[in-house]
């Protein structure tokens, strides 16, 4: 008998091989300090923005490796970390409010790896180091904004149905309505009774008359608050996008609390900046019967109006006070362009009360121009005689201004746009850039990237150690053949680098102890392989006999042994969060490339050895 592979086999482990090699090559070269340009509101990303940013860098004597454009983002790369640090304020000042310029950390592979989709595998807070934030939810914010959008629809819906009232107004109660006599009150609940679910109606006279108070159910109110986490958690995920962070980590903490891990980045207070802001959108009509310019200088603003800038511009704008619609109602926003004039434009849908609302606004108003306003909301924490305390304060902008040429309804467009990136920018916005209720930071955890370095080198320490010991053991107990195990225990190493690299998976501590579980239980194929060959040459068996019997009949007990612990490996990533995914990962990796190298791979290089020979002394 002769052991030896069919040439498909031996090419097949040689181009698995040399995949293994290319796509793990990326990590040796670790990461420069790098400053990142995102555009803000269209602005653009172009030869010219190269230009100014090398002139500044140039003239304040800040030396750079590189300057790249990569996804509509400018990324200029640094030697070392403290011109990193002071390109980052000479950049703010130059650019102003058209870019948001954010320091983080861009791998250094070189440009031929990159151009084959090459890159390194991800590194998570605990070895790449960066900022961990725990934010907690006002829900009782979330529940006044659900209130006080009631109040307008409220209003809106009596006075359609021709049901006098005196006044409709928020309470920590709920909705307060107050009628002149029972009979208005009376049509009023039935009215409100038909339009709105989730709504308790009781009657509440006070001095002024009759009264009625529409507060929401238990499990209403649950409904709520359940979707305001839901939408933050959404909005989240996008305004990370800004600071250009690789595999952050957004979940949700018990009811009311969400958490944010952002490894990599090193500006914490634009991260802060970013996740703190707490917006939501309106839709208003403009005044055009009036000067802004002139409201603006003299301070004078038109009763019923109120004067704000334009975003993009900064031009002052007169719109009307009353609210046509706010974000609350969109369910989904799309960039394109219109088919009249060929212009960027977002296509808007509405929910069913949403549309009636814009119905109703537009249908006498065509012709008229519109304006979106974006409010931020941010809560400042500052220190006054040692107690500490929080503002609220209010920034309000107009993001777009464009001409009502139809009745609106469910589904409209906004044009006027300057350019498709706007509109894409815009439509992001709507579709998911508003918090559904304000969030406060109530702890932060800054890990050091010498920290992360730390817990680098000891994990890398740990994988040496057992990998050395193992290597050991076996060239000892086997000889040649453990030698052969070693090559393969090697080459697994590098295919499990390669395919977190493939698949841009992000390593953690304890991603880096599933992957030293895995050298140890890797020479258990070998270990079993070798030890029936030792059975076979002791039953008097011939060398290639016992080779071929030995990966024969072990390979049963093999797949067993390895199927169980992939299946374990399944169930604690389907179930487990967090950390225990990161080790579910490099275990479940670990164990399928093991069975190819310890079997295929080591049977290949036995082949090639004592393939060919008939007599032959095995080194087992």
């Amino acid at each position: 008998m002769i052991n030896q592979y069919p040439l498909w086999k031996y090419l097949l482990i040689a181009a698995v091989a040399l995949v293994g090699i290319i796509y793990a090559l990326p990590n040796v070269y670790g990461d420069d300090p790098a400053v990142q340009i995102s555009p803000r509101h269209g602005a653009p990303v172009n030869a010219a923005l190269r230009e100014q940013v090398s002139s500044v860098l140039t003239k304040n004597k800040l030396k750079y490796k590189a300057i790249q454009v990569t996804k509509n983002q400018m990324l200029v790369r640094f030697y070392n970390t403290n011109d990193q640090l002071a390109a980052v304020d000479r950049l703010t000042n130059a650019l102003k409010e058209k870019y948001v310029v954010a320091l983080n950390l861009a791998p250094a592979t070189p440009s031929w790896l990159r151009d084959i989709g090459a890159l390194p595998m991800y590194l998570g807070l605990d070895l790449r180091g960066g900022v961990h934030f725990l934010m907690e939810v006002d829900m009782q914010a979330a529940v006044k904004q659900h209130y006080e959008r009631y109040v307008g629809e409220m209003r809106t819906a009596l006075r359609n149905k021709r049901i006098r009232y005196s006044s409709v107004e928020y309470t920590q109660n709920g909705v307060l309505l107050q009628f002149r006599d029972t009979q208005d009150r009376g049509k009023a609940r039935d009215l409100l009774h038909s339009q709105y679910e989730g709504l308790k109606l009781q009657d509440q006279s006070t001095d002024r008359g009759p009264g009625l108070l529409a507060s929401l159910t238990e499990n209403k109110m649950r409904d709520i608050e359940k979707f305001a986490l839901e939408q933050n958690i959404t909005t989240l995920r996008n305004r990370v996008n800004q600071l250009g962070v690789a595999e952050p980590v957004i979940q949700q903490q018990g009811n009311k609390r969400i958490v944010v891990e952002l490894p990599g980045v090193q500006d914490t207070a634009r991260a802060k900046e970013i996740l703190g802001a707490t917006a939501t959108l309106a839709f208003h009509f403009v005044d055009e019967n009036n000067n802004p310019a002139q409201a603006a200088s003299s301070g004078h603003v038109p009763a019923g109006d109120e004067l704000l800038k334009e975003r993009s511009s900064g031009r002052p704008i007169l719109l009307k006070r009353h609210v046509i619609l706010t974000g609350d109602y969109i369910t989904d926003a799309s960039s394109g362009f219109d088919q009249q004039n060929g212009g960027p434009a977002v296509f808007i849908t509405l929910d069913g009360k949403g549309g009636h609302l814009m119905r109703q606004s537009t249908r006498d108003n065509v012709g008229r121009l519109m304006a979106v306003v974006y409010i931020e909301t941010k809560i400042e924490t500052s220190k006054v005689n040692g107690k500490t305390v929080k503002h609220v304060k209010k920034l309000r902008s107009v993001i777009n201004v464009a001409r009502i040429r139809e009745e609106l309804g469910k589904r409209f467009q906004i044009t006027g746009l300057d350019s498709p990136q706007e509109a894409r920018n815009l439509a992001l916005l709507l579709r998911s850039g508003a918090l559904a209720a304000p969030m406060e930071i109530i702890e932060e955890r800054t890990v050091g990237p010498s920290l992360g370095k730390t817990n680098i080198a000891q994990g890398m320490l740990s994988v040496e150690v057992g990998f050395a010991v193992v290597c050991l053991f076996m060239l000892v107990y086997y000889r040649v053949f453990g030698f052969m195990a070693d090559l393969a225990l090697g080459f697994n190493l590098v295919l499990i680098v390669a395919i977190l690299s493939l698949l841009q998976a992000t390593l953690t501590l304890p991603g880096i102890a599933g992957i030293v579980l895995t050298v140890g239980m890797a020479v258990d194929a070998n270990v079993l392989i070798y030890e029936r060959i030792r059975e076979e040459l002791r039953n008097g068996n011939s060398p290639q006999a016992s080779i071929h019997a030995g990966y024969e009949k072990a390979f049963g007990t093999i797949a067993d042994a390895n199927i169980t612990t992939l299946i374990a490996g399944l169930v604690l990533f389907s179930f487990g969060t967090g950390p225990v995914k990161g080790f579910a990962v490099t275990l479940s990796i670990g164990i399928v490339t093991s069975m190819f190298t310890a079997i295929m791979g080591t049977r290949a290089i036995v082949n090639l050895l004592y393939g060919g020979r008939r007599s032959v002394k095995l080194a087992i």
